[in-house]
């Protein structure tokens, strides 16, 4: 597939995942917005901050790879949490305004991934990232903290591929975080090597992807005591 088609088929995919994740949003009232979300500290409206300002931010990744100069997402990790709060503080009309305008401007920029590179692999956090996947990058933000809202939109209702998507980003995650070694097995036929691959632990994506992610053992399946893992 080449970096075009690829860029293309994500976005549409990106485009799907946002559209069913701002239904849920607006579903939702401004009491139920500020009700408790799945991430320790964050009610639901600093979920939708998050992904809000991470649109935005994602894109300095894109001028990366299109310039050559490299960039974060963010300055700082102060930079960040303020950048967060400042959306977390609007109204709701403003909050889920804010989010659409984010998503919409990091898939417009996204376009030029579709041209040539000027670095094709982004160093994100220890984690090799190719520059073109970028949009699958987001699709885990979206995918991973729809499920956070704690509605009764479930993972399972992601599109298949943008599961695979944000278990791959898992798995990465915790080879960056020197994980315990252990061989992850999918009931859809995936496999994956963590560090020395010692403890086979198995499930199907979801089950994986949550317990990676969210540390949730329920779908997860292993001969002895799972791997504890480091912190997301």
């Amino acid at each position: 597939m080449t970096n075009s088609s690829r860029v293309s088929t994500d976005l549409a995919r990106l485009r799907r995942e946002t559209e069913s994740f701002l239904s849920t949003v607006d579903s939702l009232s401004e009491a139920e917005l500020a009700a408790p979300s799945l991430c320790e500290g964050w009610d639901r409206a600093y979920v939708v901050a998050h992904l809000a300002s991470n649109g935005r931010a994602l894109v300095r990744l894109v001028d990366w790879a299109t310039t050559g100069e490299a960039r974060q997402p963010y300055d700082s990790p102060q930079a960040r949490a303020q950048d967060i709060e400042s959306y977390a503080a609007l109204a709701r009309e403003e909050l889920l305004r804010a989010f659409e305008d984010s998503a919409r401007f990091f898939a417009e920029q996204c376009v030029r991934l579709e041209g040539e590179l000027a670095v094709e692999e982004l160093d994100l956090h220890g984690k090799p990232t190719p520059a073109v996947s970028l949009p699958a990058v987001r699709i885990t933000e979206i995918v991973l903290h729809h499920w956070d809202l704690d509605t009764s939109w479930s993972l399972a209702l992601a599109e298949p591929e943008s599961v695979l998507n944000a278990l791959e980003a898992a798995v990465k995650t915790m080879r960056a975080k020197k994980a315990p070694g252990m061989t992850l097995r999918t009931d859809e036929h995936d496999e994956w090597v963590v560090g020395d691959g010692g403890q086979l632990v198995t499930g199907d994506r979801v089950g994986l992807l949550l317990w990676l992610a969210r540390g949730e053992t329920s779908g997860v399946e292993s001969e002895g005591t799972l791997p504890e893992l480091p912190a997301w």
